[in-house]
Order: structure tokens, then C-alpha cells, then sequence
């Protein structure tokens, strides 16, 4: 390891060799980095200098960083390669699991295992191999009732994925369907076997044919398909959550013979943002892309109650039409006033055929609505459910399309009382 406040970058060629390896090793975790952008990362380092980590750091990600969501695995990848002394003891630690006494037994922080095996690329882990004499003590282990590689990640959360896990996932989602049943309209359409008789059209033939009664029109309901919204939270707590669920939705807006009349989306974390064209783009990746630049607020605040205003003034009559089906992905952890959030979320409510609420805390085991937030806003939605893997995203679908689903709302709303 270098230790950054003793060098300096004209007498210390090793510094120029660690940029270089670091830039490697961010581009191996997904971030677009090129041979230009280290040389400019070097002479940035000798113009700014490096007596003080934070202007290191800084200096660094003003280079390196140009997207919201490439921050956490920067960050992982600085304080692993950088900062931490132990760095290659925690990270073999992180990436074999049955390794002992390293680092204490705990799940990796968002992007730390995509930092890791980065920096570990190429770097074979050093395992002590049997004796001669244990070959008559091994024991062999039918795995044929073990889950396969891809039923595994279906269970996993996208916060404990690696970089190619998540590359998976995303191909995962983007075969996964969204199906929605038509909705009957009130207008009608002649046909042959209706479900009712179409008296003025009869009546009109019998005139035409003298009085005689020769026949009876039919008719039946004109159906029509529902408008999708989305509204996803985009806060720190929130990030990786949301771009995995942002993936899903391009796959859904830009699917052939959907069902869904439009599919409108809004990112909101601070401030409300429309990324409803930037879905329609074709290539995922410049998608999302063009979302996040258009969203200002990525991992920052969550002020979920004046956003949902903002939506409910500014949006509500221009998209939510009859029939429309809203899904709000956020884990509901609000510090605004909880009646004025309560206020919003009814109106939101009123306003949709069904509010789906998805939120990743459903995770954990022993979930109970505490937060004000998600206790303001458990009683104004009719289903509440998990959204923190590929499987949980599967049975939202399955659910889209059952009108009485409500997930874990009941047995949540019981815990209020």
C-alpha cells in the first residue's frame, strides 16, 4: 500500500503505477474509464497534490466519476485499495466466504463485492491443498437436489450481487413479462355472439324491412387497456434497488403486445423527475443513462410526501386515466410530516384502479411497520410487497394481474392495531 501523505508525485513513480492499477481495477467493476482519463487523473493528482486524503479522494472522482450510479462502486473500490490497510485480507475474506477470523462474519455493503472482485482479478486465492493422507477422509457430497447457479441468483439481493451477477439479473429481467387483463368500457361494439341485444340497431333494421322483425343486433363491451405509472424512489437507501427495477421497466415500456396503453415513469428523491421518454429509448444502457442525468437527485434525500404532492398537483390528471395501475417503489422511510404524507397517499389512492407499493425492507424477516412514513402510508394501498430480487419481481408480476392480490398488507396492517 501506498501511504499517500508521506509521497509526492514527481519523486515517486510507484504513485503513477497505483492510478493506473486503480483505474483498472474501476474499470473492471463497470465504470467507462479509458487511457486518457488516467493520464488526466495523474496530472490532476500532481496539480492538486495529496496531503490530505479527502482532496485525494475528490481529485480522484472528479476524473473517474461522471454518473450517479458509478459513486458507491468508486467509493468501495477507494476505501478497499486505498485506505484500508488490509485491503487484500478483507477482500479474500469477502470473496471466500468460508475463510475464518479475517474480518468479522457479516454481508458485504453495497458495491463492496463488486469492489473486491475487481481488485482481485487474475489474483488466484492462496487455499491449502490436502495431504496425501486425507484422500481417504473426503467426503463426497450429492449436490443434484442443491439449487442451480440461476435459481440462486433469483433469490439474491441485488445489494449483495457482484458486477456479473448483476449483468445476469438484468438479462434475467429483461425476459420477464408484466401482463395486465383489458378493462371493460362502457362503450359497446356490434357482434355476432354478444352478451346483449342492441335495441336501437334492431329496431333501425326493422324499419328498413317494413316492420318485419327478421333479426337481432348484439352487442358487446369494448375493452381497453390500462395506463402503467411508476414512481420509484431513487434515495441513497435506495439506489441499487432502483435501477435493477428501472431495467425492468424499460423491458416492460418497450415490449411488443404488453397490454399496457402507455407506461409512464417518475423518479423522485428531493424533487420529482419525468423519465418517462428516456424509458422509450431502445438501448437500455443509454436509457438509463439519459434518466440519471436527467434525475439530479440520485442517492441523495428522500422527501417522499412532497414529491407525491408535486405528482399529484402537477401529473395526476395528465396521465392517470380510468383503470390506471400505480407502482410505487420506495422503502417508505420518510422524516416529512406523516398526516400530510397520509393526505398524499389517499389522494394517490382515489386516484388509481390499484396502488401496488414495493419495497425492499420486506426482506428482512422481521419487518414491522414502525417508521411513521410506512405506517402514514400502509393504509392508503391495496398490496404491499417485497422487491429486492429477480424472484420478488416475478411474483409482482403474477400479482399485476390478480385484482384481489394484496401481498403483505393484511397481516401488516394487524400489526398497527
Amino acid at each position: 500500500m501506498v501511504d499517500l501523505p508521506d509521497l509526492e508525485l514527481p519523486e515517486n513513480p510507484k504513485l503513477t503505477h497505483n492510478i493506473t492499477h486503480f483505474a483498472r481495477a474501476l474499470r473492471k467493476a463497470g465504470l467507462p474509464i479509458g487511457p486518457g482519463r488516467v493520464i488526466d487523473a495523474i496530472r490532476a493528482v500532481e496539480a492538486a497534490g495529496f496531503t490530505d486524503k479527502r482532496d485525494f479522494y475528490w481529485t480522484l472522482h472528479a476524473c473517474f466519476v461522471n454518473r450517479p450510479e458509478h459513486r458507491a462502486v468508486f467509493a468501495q473500490i477507494f476505501r478497499l485499495y486505498w485506505r484500508d490497510p488490509r485491503y487484500m485480507e478483507h477482500m479474500m475474506a469477502m470473496m471466500l466466504p468460508a475463510i475464518r477470523g479475517v474480518q468479522e462474519e457479516r454481508k458485504a455493503r453495497s458495491a463492496e463485492k463488486r469492489a473486491a472482485e475487481a481488485l482481485l482479478d487474475g489474483v488466484e486465492p492462496d487455499l491449502p491443498e490436502p495431504e496425501e493422507n486425507e484422500e481417504d477422509f473426503l467426503i463426497e457430497v450429492d449436490a443434484s437436489q442443491t439449487m442451480s447457479a440461476e435459481e440462486r441468483l433469483r433469490t439474491l439481493d441485488f445489494e449483495q450481487m457482484s458486477t456479473d451477477e448483476i449483468a445476469q439479473a438484468k438479462r434475467m429481467l429483461a425476459r420477464l413479462k408484466l401482463p395486465v387483463k383489458p378493462i371493460p368500457s362502457r362503450r359497446t361494439r356490434a357482434a355476432r355472439l354478444g352478451h346483449e341485444i342492441d335495441w336501437r340497431r334492431t329496431m333501425r333494421g326493422t324499419m328498413r324491412r317494413g316492420g318485419e322483425l327478421y333479426d337481432i343486433a348484439l352487442k358487446k363491451r369494448r375493452e381497453r387497456w390500462p395506463n402503467l405509472i411508476v414512481l420509484c424512489d431513487i434515495s441513497g437507501s435506495m439506489s441499487q434497488y432502483s435501477r435493477m427495477v428501472l431495467h425492468f421497466l424499460h423491458a416492460v415500456a418497450n415490449e411488443k403486445g404488453a397490454g399496457w396503453a402507455r407506461v409512464h415513469a417518475f423518479t423522485f428523491g428531493t424533487r420529482l423527475t419525468n423519465i418517462t421518454r428516456h424509458m422509450r429509448t431502445r438501448d437500455v444502457d443509454q436509457a438509463l443513462s439519459d434518466a440519471g442525468a436527467e434525475a439530479q437527485d440520485w442517492e441523495g434525500g428522500t422527501r417522499i410526501g412532497d414529491c407525491l404532492h408535486a405528482f399529484n398537483r402537477d401529473w395526476s390528471r395528465r396521465v392517470m386515466g380510468q383503470g390506471v395501475v400505480v407502482l410505487l417503489i420506495t422503502d417508505g422511510l420518510d422524516r416529512g410530516d406523516p398526516e400530510a404524507l397520509a393526505k398524499e397517499m389517499e389522494r394517490l389512492h382515489l386516484s388509481a384502479r390499484r396502488l401496488i407499493w414495493v419495497n425492499p425492507l420486506l426482506r428482512w424477516d422481521g419487518f414491522a411497520p414502525r417508521a411513521q412514513g410506512i405506517r402514514a402510508m400502509l393504509p392508503h394501498v391495496d398490496a404491499f410487497r417485497a422487491g429486492h430480487s429477480v424472484q420478488t419481481l416475478e411474483e409482482l408480476a403474477e400479482a399485476i394481474s390478480r385484482s384481489h392480490d394484496s401481498g403483505d398488507k393484511d397481516r401488516l396492517m394487524a400489526l398497527l392495531d
